[in-house]
């Protein structure tokens, strides 16, 4: 594993270091220059706060395609009755801050730090971040937030207040830009995206999107 400079902003090549369980550097910090470039090259920050920045490419990478998406027919009835509304980056600030606060299971704090957080919003703010918001009866109730990558969406952090939303509004997303967006990063395996249709692929062949993509900008 790679300790970072705080002063020069690199990393070391995932595709050519392979460290345990897919953590290959830890230290730098979480500046809005060193999260952007993190992420071009299929690296992304997983920490407790409080504790040593650490950076992570995990083999293999937990990734949807959106043209597989899966949509179950109770699921299917729940978006054709229209019981959720959908916008996308009219409040990346309230979506964030709730993923910050939502409770995971096996989990009794936050990876989202304060200053992580910040440093997404000022990405959202430069256009290169965002939000999917989904709403009842005028309420926010769901959502999730990420990094637009060319036609790859590197996807962070999910919320639901209510049950179904987080899930509709990633299938909404997913049917939306099934024709020009390639890949979902969904980073690690979680059961409810893996009922979605996301499946592991080889961190050789996700970084081979993703450079190719990175190309094509």
């Amino acid at each position: 594993m790679v300790r970072l400079d705080e002063n020069e902003i690199s990393f070391p090549d995932p595709e050519l270091y392979d460290g345990h369980d897919g953590l290959i550097a830890f230290g730098g910090d979480l500046s809005v220059e060193r999260l952007w470039f993190a992420y071009q090259l299929g690296i992304f920050p997983w920490f407790n706060p409080g504790e040593e920045i650490l950076w992570w490419s995990p083999d293999p990478r937990f990734v949807l395609f959106p043209k597989e998406i899966k949509v179950s027919k109770s699921m299917r009835k729940i978006l054709n009755r229209n019981v959720f509304s959908f916008s996308e980056n009219q409040n990346f600030r309230e979506v964030i801050k709730n993923c910050q606060q939502a409770s995971r299971n096996g989990q009794t704090g936050t990876w989202l730090s304060d200053e992580l957080m910040e440093s997404f919003i000022k990405l959202h703010e430069y256009g290169l971040a965002k939000s999917i918001e989904v709403w009842k009866e005028g309420i926010l109730v769901g959502g999730f937030y990420g990094l637009q990558i060319g036609n790859v969406f590197c996807g962070e952090s999910m919320f639901a207040k209510v049950s179904n939303a987080s899930k509709a509004g990633f299938i909404h997303f997913a049917e939306t830009y099934k024709d020009t967006i390639e890949l979902i990063d969904c980073q690690s395996h979680t059961e409810h995206l893996e009922s979605l249709g996301a499946t592991m692929i080889p961190k050789k062949e996700f970084l081979k999107i993703l450079h190719e993509n990175n190309e094509r900008r």
